[in-house]
């Protein structure tokens, strides 16, 4: 049988207002020099198994241009922002349909990790090339976990089988497509690409990944972020 291709949507249009910056957060520099953004694609243009990608950007976006990865040869083309994240995923899997086969995987992984490691990526490759719909990483919960009512506590949540997503998250191209779709045609906000394929019905797997990856939403995870980087050029 045919190997079924991997390819790689990178939603980067978000404004990250909670980072107090006037920049877009990908655009932040990294202490290694590189933006978050480059940082993120850094990492996994240079996975083997990663045969091309789409970075969706704001319509109003002057800096990719600058970036390294502009012309890399695996960087297929950009694509316009929506709203809201799974608008602008929509969008990059749309771009994509040029390049790909129903059947192939694409992993839709947050611009704003630039944490992500090589072996989980590859890990949740392997762990679903098997699989009909896909899954994504995630971290098991190990925190007491409260339910609140105006900042009092209502109840204490079983933790036992909960799970903080993360990204990748991977899965067939028509299937993620044909589910976000449904999602914005049935007028639901998903946060995520695993919500809109349990909104139709299906399961997704989950590959437990490294806690060092990160998403940057406020000032502190620069430092956060910063200091995995160092030490895992270091290690």
């Amino acid at each position: 049988m045919p190997t079924d291709h991997c390819y790689l949507v990178v939603p980067a249009s978000g404004v990250g207002a909670r980072m107090q910056s006037n920049i877009s957060k990908q655009y932040l520099q990294l202490d290694n020099g590189l933006s978050v953004l480059d940082q993120t694609l850094s990492t996994l243009l240079n996975i083997k198994k990663i045969k091309g990608c789409v970075v969706a950007i704001s319509e109003q976006d002057s800096l990719f241009s600058s970036s390294q990865f502009y012309n890399h040869p695996k960087l297929l083309t950009t694509t316009t922002g929506g709203k809201e994240r799974y608008h602008s995923v929509i969008n990059a899997l749309n771009a994509l349909k040029p390049f790909v086969k129903d059947n192939d995987w694409v992993l839709v992984h947050d611009a704003a990790r630039p944490c992500i490691e090589v072996k989980d990526v590859e890990n949740l490759i392997q762990q679903l090339e098997n699989q009909k719909v896909g899954g994504l990483l995630a971290t098991k919960v190990v925190d007491t976990i409260k339910k609140s009512n105006h900042q009092m506590i209502e109840s204490t949540i079983d933790r036992s089988n909960l799970w903080q997503a993360q990204t990748p998250q991977m899965y067939r191209f028509s299937i993620l497509l044909h589910a976000l779709n449904t999602a914005y045609n049935d007028g639901i906000n998903v946060t995520d690409e695993a919500s809109a394929i349990e909104h139709l019905g299906l399961d997704s797997l989950l590959v437990e990944s490294s806690k060092t990856n990160i998403k940057i939403t406020s000032p502190d995870d620069m430092a956060l972020a910063n200091f995995y980087l160092n030490k895992s050029l270091v290690s």
